[in-house]
């Protein structure tokens, strides 16, 4: 068995016991109920010396053992209800009910104890003996708390496959029966550890004390020989390997941290049942799904015999066992995302989901950081990757039809704002929207704002997800679309530029939603919640028009990203925010839908589109040393189109 979890200390109430005499004054015990009253009143408010002035035992030894019980329940408080009382002359038997409060986490012991009282000289006292803490403690025996914890459950991916790695830990713990002294050992320990001594403490005084305490795990990689020397120094103090699913394989601010690490300092940083030497999650689905990953213990209240060996189980309360957690994710393709961010200069994030459902298959930053959620969390502007978007209320609104002619020309002045295309060149002909979409023609796109309206534009973008009211185990920014009534700003929002930020996750789903015709929730873990109301399909007819143009821009600008067999649609892009470059590639490929964002240092853009080539790199399957590519979406045009086409825009 293995330790109980950390108690509390409290004082204790007087609350349990009516005392209906007056008994300061007394010096004898004139009634076997007064001093039955007056012992357990005693003992309830931790006045041991008093209480045993009511026993013939040798009040120190009464005391004593008193007082060893609380340290070895590791008591929070205790409260007695006193039962009946039968005499027969000079003698008595009292009953009482004991409520022994184990601690915070642990349950609240309850048990019928009896002792037996004489009348003698001093009045009516109790006749002393282990017994008369518990019926079944023997002479030579203790109580004492035996925890046994679960071991740590896995989180699975889709398929079944681990998703956290065993490690080897070395736990620090002390066996208390080889302790000079346990406060003076286990304090020096908690010192050498750099933890806090008070819940170790706690820990050892109520633990069986042949059994070994494991208090602060520590990975190998942290542990040195001299470490060791200082602790096997320390009486009493020994050290365990254990192994423990500990450290993501993969998505780190997904799985999230675990505690029990000398670097996480838990004793210190987790309230509750927990402590040093025990597994806590701390972020991600390990913090989330706790209850479920730990289990919990199973609490025994135990007798001890002179040698420390277990003699009885006076009460057992079983804990529920631990058990793994599945997901959405998608191992390979989760390890294709944390692949294809690898070159990038900056930091970046790349979410994928299943087009049909939702699910979230894969989802990484760059960064390879717990903490970093940004691919969730982050608050991003989508620049042209929003014309996905604005492509569906142009549609929604009737300021276009499908195939009717949409003109893309050099530069537009609408309020106060001029727009030009990224590259700078026109569309000749008789372009369509899907035509606009597929070479980023912003032009095209503010052109047909006023038509559109914003209160249309935020309408298409709740029906593709964005600002929806996502039910998902971890924090999520479904984008928020906030566009006034000014018609430059108006204009801006149409190309992503104004009142409107996204986060990748919201991008991706976006993408899942021109794929599959109908927008789903996002989903990490299966069951999490129903899909918000309002969630429905969408019109087929326009979505054709804007897969039409996610085709003819890979096939166009892209080519390197759709070189498999299994046709590729996407939209790419940049935009600024915060002084930062900020590239995008939202697109899919069968029932993946996914969307790629790098975060790089502006004078970079001259040199590649880094979200396209990461997407490339995902698509492949893994990461693509040293590729660049060129960046097509800014060449002009008129120059892509075929021959026919070129030309002024007249």
């Amino acid at each position: 068995m293995s330790p109980r979890p950390l108690g509390r200390k409290i004082a204790a109430a007087s609350s349990g016991l009516v005392v209906a005499l007056t008994l300061a004054a007394c010096t004898t015990h004139p009634s076997p109920e007064v001093a039955v009253r007056s012992f357990l009143l005693s003992w309830q408010d931790g006045n041991h010396a008093d209480a045993a002035r009511f026993t013939n035992g040798d009040p120190a030894e009464v005391e004593a053992a008193l007082a060893d019980v609380h340290d070895q329940l590791d008591l929070a408080s205790v409260r007695f209800n006193l039962g009946g009382i039968t005499q027969d002359g000079d003698r008595a038997v009292a009953e009482f009910e004991a409520s022994a409060d184990l601690g915070i986490g642990d349950p609240v012991w309850t048990y019928t104890g009896s002792m037996p009282l004489t009348d003698g000289p001093e009045g009516w006292q109790i006749d002393w003996s282990p017994g008369v803490i518990h019926p079944e403690l023997e002479d030579g025996e203790r109580l004492a708390v035996s925890y046994e914890s679960e071991d740590r459950g896995q989180i699975l991916d889709r398929e079944g496959e681990p998703l956290v790695s065993s490690d080897s830990v070395t736990a620090f713990g002390v066996l208390p029966a080889e302790m000079d002294d346990k406060e003076a050992g286990v304090t020096e320990l908690a010192e050498l550890l750099d933890e806090d001594p008070d819940p170790l403490l706690n820990r050892v005084r109520s633990a069986p004390p042949e059994q070994f305490q494991p208090l602060v795990l520590m990975r190998d990689s942290s542990v040195d020989r001299t470490l060791l020397e200082e602790a096997g120094k320390i009486s009493g103090v020994q050290t365990e390997e254990v192994e423990i699913n500990l450290s993501p394989r993969v998505a780190p601010f997904l799985l999230g941290d675990v505690a029990g690490t000398a670097e996480h300092r838990v004793s210190s940083r987790v309230a509750g049942a927990y402590q040093a030497g025990d597994t806590v999650g701390l972020s991600g689905l390990q913090n989330i799904f706790q209850h479920e990953l730990a289990g919990t213990a199973t609490t025994q209240v135990v007798t001890l015999g002179e040698d420390g060996r277990q003699t009885a189980v006076l009460e057992s309360w079983d804990g529920v066992r631990s058990s793994g957690v599945q997901t959405t994710l998608d191992l390979e393709l989760q390890n294709a995302a944390e692949g294809a961010l690898e070159n990038l200069p900056g930091n970046g994030y790349l979410v994928a989901v299943d087009t049909g459902s939702g699910d979230v298959l894969a989802a990484a930053n760059a960064s390879g950081q717990a903490s970093d959620d940004g691919a969730f969390t982050g608050s991003y502007s989508p620049g042209g990757a929003f014309t996905l978007v604005s492509s569906l209320a142009a549609l929604d609104s009737g300021a276009v039809a499908p195939g009717s002619p949409m003109p893309c020309g050099y530069q537009s002045d609408i309020g106060d704002r001029t727009f030009t295309n990224p590259s700078s060149g026109f569309l000749a002909g008789e372009p369509d929207l899907s035509r606009n979409l597929s070479f980023l023609c912003n032009v095209g796109f503010v052109d047909i704002a006023s038509e559109v309206g914003g209160d249309q534009i935020t309408e298409s973008a709740a029906a593709l997800g964005l600002g929806a009211d996502w039910q998902l185990s971890l924090p999520a920014n479904s984008g928020v679309v906030d566009i006034n009534d000014d018609e430059g700003d108006v204009a801006a929002a149409m190309v992503g530029e104004h009142g409107v930020k996204v986060s990748p996750l919201a991008m991706a789903l976006a993408a899942g939603a021109i794929a599959d015709g109908t927008w789903n929730s996002p989903t990490l873990v299966p069951e999490e919640g129903p899909a918000p109301a309002g969630a429905g399909e969408l019109n087929e007819a326009h979505l054709e028009v804007i897969r039409e143009g996610m085709r003819d821009a890979v096939v166009n600008r892209f080519p390197e990203v759709g070189s498999g067999e299994e046709p590729v649609y996407g939209q790419a892009a940049r935009a600024e925010q915060d002084d930062t470059a900020l590239h995008w590639f939202v697109g899919y490929r069968g029932d993946v839908a996914f969307a790629v964002l790098a975060e790089v240092e502006p004078e970079m853009t001259m040199w590649q589109q880094y979200a396209v080539t990461a997407a490339t790199s995902f698509l492949a399957g893994d990461a693509v040393e040293g590729q660049q590519q060129p960046l097509t979406d800014d060449q002009p045009l008129a120059e892509v189109m075929p021959e026919s086409d070129a030309g002024p825009n007249e």
